[in-house]
């Protein structure tokens, strides 16, 4: 795709968000079904929608700010709509939003246009050839959109059941705030990393990427296990729900993580020295053998 400005490829992508979020409400609405039923109908239906869209502009980087969007637009829908407005609900989705929020500054800080796609994207797209848009489809798209579809769901009922408060509920907001913290510091710390290197083959070695290869990640992880905390406090019996945080911890360790490591290795200076000196997530000091 030819080079676009930045300010052209956010307005050509909260378009393609609108018409997907306007068709998931549309589906949500129609189907007469149990909620998590509708919900997964709507939300896979406006993954369509914005796979398709990928696949008009040539870029399958049109689906990154998904991530971040689905969960506060689903809780805030189900709040007006199907919730209580209740002091422990608004709290859920002010800080599910603050972290949706911070998601989508860095991913705007860090996307130069709808000219570039992700490397990652660019490695399935030379490993699959002509069948990269079923790729595209359910390995990039879908995949992600019903982990974190399993991930929301946990607030999702919360809302539709009135919410609550207790100490349960405080700690799981607290774990939610806490992880979108350490993502925004970590995040930051890279990108300031960035604007002052020289050689793109240095490695930051300091402030939370002294003691985590991956403080980002474990931010992430941290935050969907605080969403299933807050709703596990007032509805225990909705426990089997932790499947999403659960999953979602999973394909971190197991797929981003070393795929992401991989990637490093090839263009980083004395990475495996930093793995061994560094822990994979929690910035805690590793002791010299």
């Amino acid at each position: 795709m030819k080079r676009t400005s930045r300010l052209q490829s956010y307005l050509v992508i909260t378009v393609c968000y609108i018409g997907a979020a306007v068709l998931g409400i549309w589906v949500y609405h129609a189907l007469e079904t149990s909620p998590w039923l509708a919900l997964l109908a709507a939300d896979l239906l406006a993954t369509f929608f914005i796979w398709l869209t990928s696949i008009i502009l040539k870029n399958a980087s049109v689906y990154d700010p998904y991530w971040s969007v689905q969960p506060p637009i689903i809780l805030g829908l189900a709040l007006i709509f199907l919730g209580t407005m209740n002091l422990s609900s608004i709290l859920l989705l002010v800080a599910l939003t603050f972290w949706g929020a911070r998601l989508s500054v860095n991913w705007m800080i860090t996307f130069p246009g709808l000219h570039h796609q992700d490397w990652r994207y660019d490695l399935l797209e030379r490993k699959s050839k002509k069948f990269f848009p079923l790729v595209n489809l359910f390995g990039i798209q879908i995949m992600p959109t019903l982990i974190v579809y399993a991930c929301v769901l946990p607030g999702f009922y919360y809302i539709l059941r009135g919410g609550g408060l207790n100490i349960g509920t405080v700690i799981g907001l607290l774990l939610i705030v806490g992880g979108a913290v350490l993502e925004l510091v970590a995040d930051y710390q890279m990108q300031l990393f960035k604007q002052k290197r020289a050689d793109r083959s240095c490695l930051l070695c300091s402030g939370l990427w002294k003691y985590s290869r991956h403080p980002n990640y474990l931010g992430e992880i941290t935050v969907w296990w605080g969403v299933y905390l807050v709703m596990l406090s007032v509805f225990p019996d909705l426990w089997f729900l932790g499947l999403g945080a659960l999953i979602n911890t999973a394909l971190f360790l197991f797929i981003s993580i070393p795929m992401a490591e991989n990637h490093l290795k090839t263009y980083k200076k004395d990475y495996a020295t930093y793995q061994r000196k560094t822990r994979m997530l929690f910035p805690i000091p590793k002791r010299e053998k």
